[in-house]
């Protein structure tokens, strides 16, 4: 039988009840389920957040197996959403959990509903996917980080969060400044747009991105702990 209480009681004995209480009512929409995502997904729930929105068209393949959390032998050719919904669900059964498969675009992006959530998390590889989720969290006032670059990458402690106007070094973080520029943005009309980045220089630029267990996985629980102290207001 599931004990919520006891089941959270160690997060309770560092956050409080009241921080306890407040993450249970909380709505999170988490795009992307790979080496970031998973391990964002994983971070949130077993904190206690129990409302989540997660979205990926991906199946998992072999290649997927060195760094996602929900790839292994045996689900392979499974959909990532059905993987993560069902991991979540075996950790808190109380979960509410809404799956999307699908690429967030301009045609699709009217099939999720995002008003009502209190957190945003892009971990989606795409660029334009990225920008469309940034402007819309911004017109709905909802609070969203967004993971840069950790593919080619071999330090997980160069990783920082920072608004993206302060980044550095990070190429995909360079792109999107100026991606966003050209969209009429700057650091005062899109104010504390937070990222996380590597200040590594990339150790390869192969493409596809080389990658390895340790960094991306660093990344998503970084920014799990983001979002929790942002909801926490701490």
């Amino acid at each position: 039988m599931f004990d919520i209480q006891r089941t959270f009681s160690r997060t309770e004995l560092l956050i409080g009840k009241e921080n306890i209480e407040k993450l249970r009512d909380k709505k999170v929409a988490i795009f992307g389920l790979g080496g970031v995502g998973s391990f964002v997904t994983e971070g949130i729930i077993r904190c206690g957040i129990k409302n989540l929105i997660l979205v990926d068209n991906d199946e998992i393949s072999p290649s997927n197996i060195n760094r996602q959390l929900y790839a292994l032998q045996s689900t392979i050719g499974k959909k990532k959403t059905e993987l993560a919904k069902e991991r979540c669900l075996d950790i808190n059964p109380l979960a509410n959990i809404q799956t999307f498969n699908l690429f967030y675009l301009e045609e699709t992006q009217n099939q999720i509903d995002l008003s009502d959530c209190d957190y945003i998390i892009d971990a989606i590889d795409t660029v334009s996917a990225k920008l469309l989720l940034i402007e819309n969290a911004k017109k709905l006032n909802v609070p969203i980080i967004s993971s840069m670059g950790t593919g080619n990458k071999l330090n997980p402690f160069a990783f920082q969060i920072s608004d993206i106007f302060k980044t550095s070094v990070c190429p995909l973080a360079r792109t999107m400044r100026y991606e966003l520029k050209k969209r009429g943005y700057n650091s005062k009309t899109l104010k504390n747009l937070k990222v996380l980045f590597s200040t590594e220089i990339p150790a390869s630029s192969i493409r596809p991105p080389a990658s390895i267990s340790f960094v991306p996985s660093v990344a998503g629980l970084m920014i799990a702990s983001e979002v929790i102290k942002d909801l926490c207001n701490k």
